[in-house]
């Protein structure tokens, strides 16, 4: 397993752009919101302490992982965010469901990176069962939203510079 010996909080705010003056969305998926809601607390926390201003955080509901990229789709077409951050987490089922949502929800952010000029960060869980999913949002692998954060403020520094 990748996550394995790899703590996913584990970033340097010296490393990454200056997140002050930078607005940054995040659209969470309520489904297995218990997931969904510590990835994005451990985002927004990131996010804080790299400089973002509070009133910059922005956080956009869905019912869904499926319906993360509309949203996404609509926040770029708006272009006042200087990154978007996927937020989601499907857990493995008995049925094939699990596979068309990843699928979807894969394929849906990166169109959305070749499409528009703002950055998506792909934070969806994956997992085969709930443990595995607690385990990265804030147990014993830390918080992968926190490493979203740590990409999205990449990526947008990565935008501007090369704007």
């Amino acid at each position: 397993m990748a996550t394995a010996g790899h703590d996913l909080s584990a970033i340097d705010p010296s490393k990454l752009p200056e997140g002050q003056g930078m607005k940054i969305a995040c659209v969470v998926a309520e489904w297995n919101h218990e997931i969904t809601d510590a990835l994005y607390q451990g985002a927004k926390q990131a996010l804080l302490s790299c400089g973002v201003l509070p009133n910059d955080i922005h956080h956009y509901a869905v019912p869904g992982t499926v319906e993360i990229t509309y949203a996404a789709k609509k926040l770029c077409e708006g272009n006042k965010y200087d990154a978007i951050i996927a937020i989601g987490n499907v857990i493995q089922g008995e049925t094939k469901h699990f596979d068309f949502v990843c699928d979807s929800v894969t394929k849906g952010v990166t169109e959305l990176n070749l499409r528009f000029d703002t950055p998506v960060i792909f934070c969806v869980l994956t997992d085969n069962n709930i443990e595995q999913s607690r385990a990265r949002s804030g147990g014993e692998h830390g918080n992968k939203g926190v490493e979203a954060a740590a990409a999205a403020l990449h990526m947008a520094g990565l935008r501007h510079l090369l704007s």
